[in-house]
Formats: structure tokens, sequence, C-alpha cells
């Protein structure tokens, strides 16, 4: 009888998205796969569309949704941060999550995303093995292992500027971690999830070794958790969606513009500016002379709720006054999305500006594009440390900390990238990491040889399958 596994992203496109990559894996390897999803207490648009792509092109994986929770589960109402809510929901979930998986003929092992830490609870119950996915990069996981041993008490934002350093990564600003560790609720509840997490079977990572060879080698090596056996690591990406929408009017634009000459600017699903930061990134398209594609989403007002849906931006009042007209022949701006791994992989597309969010740093590396690294929120001024420093594959957008970066800046990084011998040798080193990325993905390649690994792994520690 074949194997099941049940998959459980949690919250969040970024995190949905690279685990139904990882549920095609274990389809491939002949296991039987299902994707257990929540129904946002925040119907987002976003999500409901994310989802609606996955089911529609992956038919051999079952998607299910579990029930709200009981109605007194998340009682204490009070306001608090979005980090804490995400994690109350999805502790609260623990019952129906469980509901479900006993109502299955067999189940035989359960992989959870990061913020799923509370479902270690549910699979202990059931005697099952559990694994992470973890969907950033190696070195994020070997940070965040090893954050609170290194904090040791002191406050992260009275850290300010200083240097922090962590086993296999670049040393780095404590005001590049993320904002929310500023939070000390949110650090704790972070610090939390990360104590749990060795607890597992394994964690399985979408990147791949020669991407990341310090932090690979660091957590392997048992330096990242003090005091602490970690678990195995398993590099089995990068696991990158493809076969967006094919017919996107941008997509029939790009075929009409020369080869590499196009730099794409997409700051992902939550990735907002102000008014005055589009204009200066306009202004600075502009005075470029370069060509462009750039994804721009409405503006958030101030009492904007996690979840809620941007309304279609009004591009007339957001861009400056003539801006569309006089750029209109070398560049495209397109309302709220993109397909954006099809963007990324057309023969036009010469550079990407991104936000840094790992899933878009992995699609551009792929794609074998430079990268403008702009981070916006959470992990991604971490991960811009990673591109930067560690990979070199990308340049830094100067001044992402403070209130606008300058059309100066946009300027000047965009002809450097496209133009400058600077830019031309990022490019070849991208183009190098783009063959690796091929290679550890074929048969025999790194990454085949780490699902295969951790397969084998979970053959032996199955206990004989749960039955119901």
């Amino acid at each position: 009888m074949e194997k099941t596994v049940v998959l459980y992203p949690g919250v969040g496109v970024g995190h949905l998205v690279p685990m139904v990559e990882v549920a095609k894996l274990f389809l491939k390897h002949g296991l039987a796969v299902t994707v257990v999803l929540i129904d946002p207490q925040v119907e987002s648009t976003d999500f409901s569309a994310a989802v609606a792509r996955a089911r529609a092109s992956n038919p051999s994986v079952a998607f299910h949704v579990l029930p709200p929770p009981p109605a007194d589960s998340n009682s204490n109402s009070a306001p608090t941060h979005p980090v804490i809510q995400i994690f109350r929901l999805l502790k609260s979930m623990n019952a129906p999550l469980l509901d479900f998986l006993r109502s299955l003929p067999s189940v035989d092992a359960l992989v959870l995303d990061m913020f799923c830490v509370d479902a270690q609870d549910v699979a202990a119950e059931l005697k099952l093995p559990v694994y992470y996915f973890y969907a950033s990069a190696a070195a994020d996981l070997a940070l965040f292992f090893n954050l609170p041993s290194k904090l040791a008490g002191s406050k992260v934002k009275e850290l300010g500027d200083s240097i922090i350093t962590f086993p296999g990564v670049p040393p780095l600003k404590a005001s590049d971690l993320p904002e929310v560790t500023h939070n000390d609720e949110v650090l704790k509840a972070i610090s939390g999830m990360f104590d749990r997490m060795p607890d597992a079977n394994g964690i399985l990572i979408n990147s791949f070794e020669s991407l990341e060879t310090r932090a690979v080698r660091a957590l392997k090596d048992g330096l990242c958790v003090p005091g602490r056996a970690t678990p195995p690591v398993y590099c089995i990406g990068p696991l990158v969606s493809g076969g967006g929408d094919k017919e996107h009017e941008c997509l029939r634009w790009l075929d009409a513009q020369p080869d590499q000459s196009v730099v794409f600017l997409s700051f992902g699903s939550m990735g907002t500016f102000s008014g005055k930061q589009l204009e200066e990134i306009a202004t600075g398209l502009e005075k470029s002379g370069e060509r462009f594609l750039w994804v721009v989403r409405s503006p958030r007002n101030p009492d904007y709720k996690y979840g809620d849906s941007l309304p279609e931006p009004d591009l007339d009042a957001l861009m400056p006054e003539g801006f569309l007209e006089r750029t209109k022949d070398r560049g495209l701006v397109i309302k709220s999305w993109a397909p954006q791994v099809e963007v990324l992989r057309h023969r036009a597309t010469g550079a990407f500006m991104t936000h840094c969010g790992w899933n878009s740093t992995l699609e551009g590396i792929t794609a074998g594009l430079p990268l403008l690294c702009w981070p916006l929120y959470a992990e991604q001024k971490v991960n811009k440390v990673h591109i930067v420093e560690g990979m070199k594959l990308g340049v830094e957008m100067r001044g992402y900390n403070e209130e606008v970066v300058k059309a100066e800046e946009v300027e000047e990084k965009v002809r450097w990238v496209m133009a400058s011998e600077g830019g031309k040798a990022l490019r070849e080193r991208v183009a190098a990491a783009k063959d690796a990325a091929a290679e550890a993905l074929k048969e025999g390649g790194s990454s085949d040889l780490a699902f295969v690994q951790f397969l084998n792994d979970l053959d032996t520690s199955i206990a004989p399958t749960v039955q119901h």
C-alpha cells in the first residue's frame, strides 16, 4: 500500500506555494499526498487565488480545507501583533487537524511549515514522525536557531547597528534582523518556535548545498543549536513553481523587447510602497533610460489589517504626471500581479529588483538574473545580507532602511546592473548559480540525493502505520 504524507503549510501565499512543490516531489517518488489548508479567518483574495491556481495545476494532489476552530478557542481576542494572531490561529487548528488525520485510512508522516510548531502535539498524539519544510534560506535557519542564545537577554532594538555573528552566516547588523524581533512578545513566540523545531525527525530546506555551503555545513555540524542535537537537514531545492498565466499581456510586451534588456520590478504579495516612494521609483526609472516592467500595488492605508485585499491601483493618480505617456515605448507598468516565474525566465528580462523574499530570490537565481535587493519586512533584510555578502548574487538598494529610496539611487543601480562592468561580472556569477541549481535538481544531483536520503530515513522512522 502506498505511503501517505500530509503537508500542512499554515498561512500565507509564500508558505503555500513552495509546499505545493514539495507535494509534487512526493508524488514523483510514488507517495500519496494531501495538503491541509486553513480557511483563513480573513478571506484573503491573494491566498484563495493561490489555492485555486495550485488546485488547477496539480490535480494529483489532494487539498483539504479544515473547518474553522471551535468558537471559544480564540476568545482571547485583545488586539495583538499579527504574528501572535497567526500562532494563536494555528494552535486553535490543532483540534480540527487531529480530527481530520484520524479520519484518514492511514497517515505515515506529517510535514509542517515552521509556523505550525504546535501541530507537533498532534503528531505526538498519533505517534507520527514529524518533519519541517523550511521555506526560507538555510542561512536563515542557522541564524534563527542561534538567535536566542546570541541575544542572551539583550533587546534587539537596543543593539542598533552593532554587528552580530552567527555560525555559517556573514556578519550582519542587528538592525537587519526582522523588525518583529523588536517586539518582546513576538520574539518570545518566534524563539519558542525555533526551540521546538529541533525535536522533529528532520528538516527539509528549500535551498541547495552549493548556494549556501557554509550555512549548510554549520547546520550539519551541529553548530547552530546550542546544547542540543540538530535533526538531519535535507537541502531539496530550489523548488520553484512555474505554469503561471502564459497569456498575460506583459509576456506579449516582453516578446517585443531585445534580449536581456528589461529590469523587472516586483515586491511580493505583501510588498507595498507609499505614494511618495512610487514617485521616486518612477522618476529613477525614467531617468535611467533603461527598459522596465514594473508591478505596482496600491499603497496601504493606515487601518490596513493583515490579509485584507488592496484596491486596484489607480496608476494615473500614483505615477508622476505624464510618466506613463513619456515611457510607454520602453516601459510597462502593470497592476497588482504578474506571472513572475514566466517573466523572470523570459529571454528579454535582464535583471530583477526584488524584496528578497526567499521564493522570489530562488526564482531570480534559477532564471539567472542579477538581483537588486530592496528588502521590506520579515526576514528579507537578513536574506539581503546572504544574497549580497554571502552568495554575491545581488547588490543593495541603498536607503531601504530610511523613509524613501531616492530616485537617484534607482537610476544609478538600474544603469549599473544593466550597463556596467560590475553588472556584467554579477551577471556571470548568477549564470553560474543558475547552472548549479539545475545540476542540484538533476537525478543524482545534491538535492535529488538529499530527497532520496530523506525518504530512506522516513522509512526507518515510520512506526507501524497508524490505522483508523
